[in-house]
């Protein structure tokens, strides 16, 4: 994944949400403390997940805006909320691990196509969330989950 778009400032270890919209709202408060999306893009997010769920299985989720959200976006990025203790997204899912995702363009396809690789991989995904530190989230991520 190139620079910039997930960081170690943009990794949020053992967070404990009370609902999938405080889980998504944090997703997307690391977004906009990293100035790659404006305020109004959180919003964005959970409306989106009010239309359709973003919970993708094996325990991760990848909340991200609506189509509308686009003006929102000033820069391509990712960051990632850990919830050892899961967060409830509906009809039973729950998600240990939130990937938020903001793209300009088309560029979220590969971030999508790089992550659905290694969450593919309940192993993978079990590292990701028993991981203690953002540095190595981000080392996992990169490698690919070898």
């Amino acid at each position: 994944m190139s620079n910039n778009i997930l960081t170690t400032e943009k990794i949020m270890l053992n967070a404990a949400p009370t609902s999938r919209n405080d889980a998504i709202a944090l997703a997307g408060e690391l977004l906009v403390k990293a100035g790659h999306v404006t305020e109004g893009y959180i919003a964005k997010m959970i409306e989106r997940e009010e239309l359709a769920t973003t919970y993708m299985g094996n325990a991760v989720a990848i909340p991200h805006g609506t189509a509308e959200a686009k003006n929102t976006i000033q820069s391509t990025g990712i960051s990632v909320v850990q919830v050892p203790g899961g967060v409830d997204f509906g009809d039973g899912n729950i998600a240990k691990l939130l990937f938020g995702i903001a793209a300009v363009n088309d560029e979220h396809l590969d971030i999508i196509q790089n992550l659905a690789i290694i969450i593919s991989e309940e192993e993978n995904v079990e590292k990701l969330v028993q991981a203690k530190s953002a540095a190595d989230i981000l080392a996992i991520i990169e490698e690919g989950g070898e």
